[in-house]
């Protein structure tokens, strides 16, 4: 028997992403997915098949025999993901695995692989009311741009990170740091990022956002305005004026329709800003970290005039902020200058009720990607009738199981939730580009009516077994 460390080493080629690794025998490629063991190559994650069930306190398993701590998809059968299942590079290959299993009497066919994503990116909603940057602002992950501050929406900030020009269109350390903090976010990892002439956002999917060094608590129960409808009344026998301050609306009650229709006179104290409608103000300050979303320190800012021919002396006025975070309580003495008083038991109810109806802050984490050839070809001999497919509703997208959002129009664009798929679902491949899980889901019929690779279907026994691991290389790559 040969001495074997005296025989040379073999290298494999792994032709599962444009990079071709050549690995040496114990050496994992660039991706750390794919390694050789022997002389041949294998997969070093396990083939995620979730045990979906009806029943409360079912398990989602990997039949690998690896532990796996993911979330639950509820259904009535095992379902095979693509997370370990490999890629379809280059475009010629069926998909690495297409599984067949009986449904209910209907021949189902599941095609799995890991998609490799260059046109991908996260949409990440933020829940704060603070200024974290302007809208369209540059957001850099290790100092390099990755993406940009996108329209607010209630209650939440938004960001759109990565996208091809980030990955590819720019400098080497510009596609790497964009990679890196793309891959982090979709694992549900915690990432820094500073937004040009804004803040400091650490960002990690289901948990609060930390801004500028300070942990988010509460999302916003709704603009100035609608706090005004929401409280009224329980303010109404307590004080005679309520100002909820916020950066986008702020709301007076009394000049507010929600103040008329309770009869409340009006008090005179008229706010700064730019007057909508009765009793909502915009641009009562600049954006900030304060209160509301505001730069305001001092709530009394904000006021502009006391009218002497409409307020009186002992006016109670409260002034709140649309998470209950921050409150003042003032009244008039005689000479009508608003004096600070300590909150009384009636108003200190409605402050923590107004916190009480704020939802939690967290951050929320959506992979979006376009799947295109190798994803398509992987599938079926003619990709179009895929992308039909899907659109008809004939064929289901998941990804790592998880139900996915197809947009409308050309192609299969899809967008994710990575809470809803299992944990480190996501890998790279140093082109860069993310590598992401991808189930087409339809009828035997209607996979053979789209001219898929019905040769290469297993039954979904056949897949249950370590045998899985090895992948037989195209030939010509050793």
């Amino acid at each position: 028997m040969a001495d074997r460390e005296n025989t040379p080493i073999e290298k494999i080629r792994c032709d599962a992403c444009p990079v071709m690794c050549y690995i040496a025998d114990g050496r994992s490629g660039a991706c750390d997915r794919y390694a050789n063991h022997a002389g041949q190559l294998v997969r070093l994650d396990p083939l995620t098949i979730i045990e979906r069930t009806i029943e409360v306190g079912g398990q989602a398993v990997s039949f690998l025999g690896e532990d796996w701590e993911g979330d639950l998809v509820h259904a009535s059968r095992p379902f095979v993901t693509a997370v370990g299942a490999g890629t379809t590079y280059p475009d010629y290959k069926p998909a690495p695995f297409i599984v067949s299993q009986d449904i209910d009497g209907v021949d189902m066919v599941t095609v799995v692989t890991e998609g490799i994503f260059s046109y991908c990116g996260v949409k990440v909603k933020i829940d704060t009311d603070r200024h974290i940057g302007e809208e369209t602002a540059i957001v850099r992950a290790g100092g390099e741009p990755v993406g940009h501050v996108m329209t607010a929406e209630y209650g939440s900030k938004m960001l759109s990170l990565g996208g091809v020009d980030h990955l590819t269109g720019g400098s080497k350390a510009e596609g790497r740091e964009t990679c890196d903090a793309l891959l982090k976010l979709c694992n549900r990892e915690a990432v820094e990022l500073m937004i040009d002439d804004g803040a400091s956002v650490i960002v990690q999917a289901g948990m609060p956002p930390v801004i500028d060094g300070e942990m988010e608590r509460l999302m916003r129960v709704g603009c100035g305005s609608a706090a005004i409808g929401m409280f009224a009344k329980q303010w109404q026998r307590h004080v005679d004026e309520v100002i909820v301050v916020d950066d986008h609306i702020t709301g007076v009650l009394t000049e507010h329709e929600a103040g008329k229709q309770l009869d409340m006179p009006p008090a005179g104290i008229r706010v700064r800003g730019r007057r909508s409608t009765p009793g909502r103000y915009f641009q009562v300050a600049e954006p900030g970290t304060a209160w509301g979303g505001t730069d305001i320190e001092d709530p009394l800012v904000l006021i502009k005039k006391i009218d002497p021919k409409v307020a009186w002396p002992g006016l109670r006025l409260l002034m709140v902020s649309t998470t209950g975070e921050q409150w003042a309580y003032y009244k008039l003495d005689d000479d009508l200058v608003l004096r600070p008083e300590p909150l009384t038991p009636a108003l200190q109810t409605s402050v923590d009720r107004v916190a009480e109806n704020c939802e939690p802050s967290v951050c929320s984490v959506l992979f979006m990607g376009g799947a295109g050839g190798s994803l398509r070809a992987g599938v079926t001999e003619n990709p179009v009738g895929l992308t039909r497919s899907v659109k008809s509703a004939l064929t289901r997208v998941t990804c790592g199981g998880a139900d996915a959002y197809v947009w409308p129009g050309g192609g299969i664009t899809v967008m994710v939730d990575v809470l809803e798929t299992p944990e480190n679902a996501f890998g790279y491949v140093p082109t860069p580009a993310l590598v992401a899980p991808i189930e087409f889901t339809m009828r035997r019929k209607d996979y053979a009516e789209l001219g898929g690779h019905l040769e290469h279907v297993q039954d979904v026994e056949d897949v249950l077994s370590n045998d899985v691991r090895h992948v037989k290389p195209a030939s010509g790559c050793r």
